[in-house]
């Protein structure tokens, strides 16, 4: 990753502070734990630190997780490490590991995110009560018939969501009316959410899934899409400007200013809207690589 300096406008630092959760464990990168310790250690030391979110980790690896990191996050000057921790099928057993973890590695690294998967009210409601009012939880559900009444129970238990928008073969990417269809249900239930695989590229594109070479191809979300249209969406725009924004492919059609975002020159998010969109709409991605989102944007000419 490049160590030229950027300063980027004032509308892209908030529409993507602390934006990407690192997952550099997981597909298509499957890093070892080593390998993503060291780049995380590196990222959050860059240029580009204010766009780093979280360390994913399954609960599982968190023992190894500490035997790679401690060196790192004892010595980091820049503030605690903060993980966000996958739940295994036991929350219980999570809760108890993560406490512990806290409790004996806590100020230099801290767990204070979980994300859980759900498939049934029952298990939201379950979790729920079962996790100390400390973290911050995501909810992984599935774009089906339920998810409206699942985000329902989101909204009443005052959870959050998680949305998964990609994967490593193309029947794993949501089509764009889901996935407006979920954004909007979010926004109307006023349930923050995050999202999850396939947005290593800002703008919308047809790439490889994977790394490896013959790779499936197939048409990739943006993240930069995916956020204003989240933002759009929560000023009240039509289904049919949101999925035009959402399946965009040309970087020309989004112009970031001091005081905005606009898209086409005609429609605008402003500073204010912005700062809303990312307090409670759409709070962060999780991205196996931090470098390949920062290289596309250095492309187009948007850092």
């Amino acid at each position: 990753m490049t160590n030229t300096i950027s300063i980027p406008g004032a509308s892209l630092q908030v529409l993507l502070k602390e934006s990407i959760d690192y997952a550099g464990l997981f597909p298509p990168a499957n890093l070892s734990m080593s390998e993503a310790v060291l780049n995380y250690a590196m990222y959050k030391n860059s240029n580009y630190s204010w766009m780093l979110g979280r360390f994913i980790v399954p609960v599982g690896r968190l023992g190894e997780f500490l035997g790679n990191a401690q060196d790192f996050f004892k010595r980091d000057k820049k503030g605690a490490w903060r993980l966000s921790v996958l739940a295994s099928d036991d929350i219980h057993d999570t809760v108890r590991t993560v406490d512990d973890f806290n409790m004996t590695n806590a100020p230099g690294v801290v767990c204070d995110v979980l994300e859980i998967k759900a498939s049934t009210q029952e298990d939201i409601v379950m979790s729920t009560n079962s996790i100390p009012r400390n973290f911050t939880n995501y909810f992984e559900l599935e774009i089906n018939d339920r998810f409206p009444d699942l985000i329902t129970t989101l909204a009443i238990n005052k959870q959050r969501a998680k949305v998964r928008t990609g994967g490593v073969t193309p029947d794993f990417f949501p089509n764009t009316h889901d996935l407006i269809r979920f954004v909007r249900t979010c926004l109307a239930a006023n349930v923050p959410f995050k999202a999850t695989a396939g947005l290593h590229n800002p703008i919308r594109c047809f790439k490889p899934l994977t790394y490896e070479p013959n790779a499936p191809k197939g048409a990739m979300h943006g993240f930069l899409n995916l956020f204003i249209t989240t933002g759009f969406a929560r000023e009240g725009f039509k289904a049919e400007i949101l999925e035009e924004i959402m399946e965009d492919e040309f970087h020309e059609s989004f112009d970031f200013q001091e005081g905005g975002i606009s898209w086409h020159r005609e429609f605008m998010l402003t500073i204010p809207q912005l700062q809303l969109l990312r307090e409670n709409g759409i709070m962060s991605f999780g991205s196996c690589s931090f470098d390949e989102p920062i290289e596309s944007l250095e492309e187009i000419g948007f850092l």
